[in-house]
């Protein structure tokens, strides 16, 4: 059984307002925890915290980040059907 992790403990969750980043984040395989929409225009993604999660983040803004493009457009039409969904 795996430990009860706080969404608001940033040594447990990496977060981002990004969208792109996130799509990447998932398509590395990294876990998406939450989806939090306490403001309308914008979403935090909150992502379980793991080895390596930063350095692909930033890989991804220094576009230096490979992924496969079917896997990042399936992800990101997953997040978009988070966001947008009832």
């Amino acid at each position: 059984m795996s430990k009860k992790i706080s969404l608001n403990d940033p040594s447990s969750v990496f977060t981002t307002y990004d969208l792109g980043c996130s799509t990447a984040l998932l398509c590395a395989d990294f876990e998406l925890l939450s989806v939090k929409k306490s403001d309308p225009r914008k979403a935090l993604f909150v992502f379980r915290k793991q080895s390596g999660i930063e350095e692909t983040a930033n890989k991804y803004f220094a576009d230096k980040l490979d992924v496969k493009a079917r896997s990042y457009f399936d992800n990101l039409k997953a997040l978009k059907n988070k966001l947008y969904g009832n």
